[in-house]
């Protein structure tokens, strides 16, 4: 007679799987739909029928339209198949590895070139219905304070360089970061720009107000 704990034990990494790649079908066929027909003509059912599962599933999988909407955005900034946070990114792999605040504030700005087409028609979508859903409110409320986290570690890792700005607190450095590299600075940069000039211009932006001319010590540059 089989085993029913070393069953279960055998059984979990399927059902991980499966649970995985339901979540994946979900979110990719809620990211189509948001991109296509935006927020308001978006419909649970219309989710779940394009990802070919009950909608008891898909609020299992992955939750409400306010989550729906913010697991497309996830997938589109992840770039990729499968919505990975945000350390597991390989922008934010990029940003990491570049030597010096210059190279690291460029790439950010690139990854947000390269990111924002995708991913902030579907931060708008979610801003908008945030002004009367109060469940996309709290959303959007949490979805701004996980990316303002993310520039608390970005200019504590540009102060590990030695070439910001003696008089900015880390504070100043990432609340620069989180307002102009938003999803909305981008949609309204992009209205007369490109996504690689807006990058360029962000650098520049960037590199102008936040570093200082005079070159780092050379004992923090050495640490």
């Amino acid at each position: 007679m089989p085993d029913p704990v070393n069953a279960r034990t055998y059984r979990s990494p399927l059902r991980q799987e499966q649970a995985a790649a339901t979540r994946r079908a979900v979110t990719a066929a809620a990211h189509d739909l948001f991109t296509a027909q935006g927020y308001d003509a978006t419909t649970v059912a219309a989710v779940a029928a394009r990802a070919g599962f009950s909608l008891d599933t898909v609020y299992a999988s992955v939750g409400r339209k306010p989550a729906l909407l913010l697991a497309a955005h996830d997938l589109a900034l992840s770039g990729g198949t499968d919505a990975v946070p945000a350390e597991q990114r390989d922008y934010v792999a990029e940003v990491r590895a570049a030597r010096g605040a210059a190279a690291k504030l460029t790439a950010y700005a690139g990854a947000l070139g390269r990111r924002w087409p995708a991913t902030a028609p579907l931060a708008e979508a979610l801003r908008t219905a945030a002004a009367t859903d109060p469940a996309c409110r709290d959303t959007w409320t949490a979805l701004g304070e996980r990316r303002r986290a993310g520039m608390t570690v970005l200019a504590g890792e540009l102060r590990a360089t030695g070439e910001l700005r003696a008089d900015l607190t880390d504070d100043d450095v990432a609340h620069l970061l989180w307002t102009t590299g938003g999803p909305e600075h981008y949609v309204l940069a992009t209205t007369r720009r490109t996504p690689e000039q807006y990058a360029a211009q962000l650098a520049d932006l960037w590199t102008r107000t936040l570093l200082s001319t005079a070159p780092p010590d050379a004992t923090t540059r050495a640490t």
